[in-house]
């Protein structure tokens, strides 16, 4: 087997399909389903068994699937030990992070790192997703959550405050009040054990979700139209004049933001330059 095959089973396999499996590789649906059929009949076996759900792995397609991950997993660690060492101001970093996160605190520091560093490219992903930094699918990530890879080099940067909002000039809350009468925009179902989600329902148990949301400036645009208080990042939320701090008593607790990147990459160049800017304008100790 190639490995440029091992590539194409392995997103088969994670993906289920392919359509999403070419979407991964960069490869259209056509030439995905005939590499697979050259490679299943190259080794004369089916890897797959097609149906109404997707593609499932077989007997022989589960045995393959072991070996390729082994081989997987020393082809990426080639790939981050020769991107480790590279010296040069200059190349491609993919940095990974939350919505809000991302535009309104890391787009402006990036902004002004390929300002004085015009060789390097950034690539900004901003997902709930939490990307891989062993399958290299971002260089440098922030989450609020430490890691817990041994291969994972990491740092607690920044602790963010949050605050709950209500869009400018509109009715105030009565003292006291559990929430009877208010609207409330908040998170989703899958974040409802969030620290900020429980505090928002224990101080406003009454109060009605007009809106839910995965993302943290939509609920900041939502709550400034009207749909309901909210709460958000200090860093968001006062940033935008058309909401206004409401004080319940106490503040919604803080929450840290951790960087993490590969240990491979430690001597990267680039990387080390970013890393070092990141830190010097967002790092709670700047040091």
């Amino acid at each position: 087997m190639e490995w440029s095959d091992v590539r194409l089973f392995l997103a088969i396999a994670r993906n289920g399909s392919l359509g999403a499996a070419a979407r991964t590789v960069g490869l259209t649906q056509p030439t995905m389903g005939r590499r697979l059929r050259a490679l299943e009949a190259s080794l004369g076996h089916t890897l797959f068994q097609r149906s109404n759900a997707g593609f499932v792995l077989t007997d022989e397609g589960s045995a393959v699937l072991t070996r390729a991950e082994r081989m997987e997993d020393e082809a990426l660690a080639l790939e981050r030990e020769l991107a480790g060492g590279g010296q040069s101001l200059e190349g491609l970093l993919r940095i990974s992070s939350s919505d809000w996160f991302g535009t309104h605190v890391l787009a402006p520091v990036l902004a002004r790192f390929v300002d004085v560093h015009p060789r390097v490219s950034l690539e900004l992903i901003t997902d709930a997703r939490l990307y891989d930094l062993s399958r290299r699918e971002a260089d440098l990530v922030f989450r609020i959550q430490p890691f817990d890879e041994p291969e994972v080099m990491q740092r607690r940067l920044m602790n963010v405050a949050y605050g709950l909002y209500a869009a400018r000039g509109s009715k105030k809350i009565k003292k006291g009040s559990k929430g009877s009468g208010l609207s409330i925009v908040t998170l989703d179902a899958a974040y409802r054990d969030f620290p900020d989600v429980r505090w928002l329902r224990e101080k406003l148990p009454e109060a009605r979700v007009s809106i839910s949301s995965n993302n943290r400036s939509a609920q900041a645009v939502l709550c400034a139209a009207g749909a309901g208080l909210a709460v958000l990042p200090r860093l968001l939320g006062d940033a935008m004049d058309a909401l206004e701090l409401v004080n319940l008593g106490e503040a919604p607790p803080a929450r840290p933001v951790w960087m993490g990147y590969h240990r491979d990459l430690r001597r990267q160049a680039r990387l080390r330059a970013l890393i070092e800017s990141v830190v010097d304008e967002l790092a709670d100790d700047k040091h």
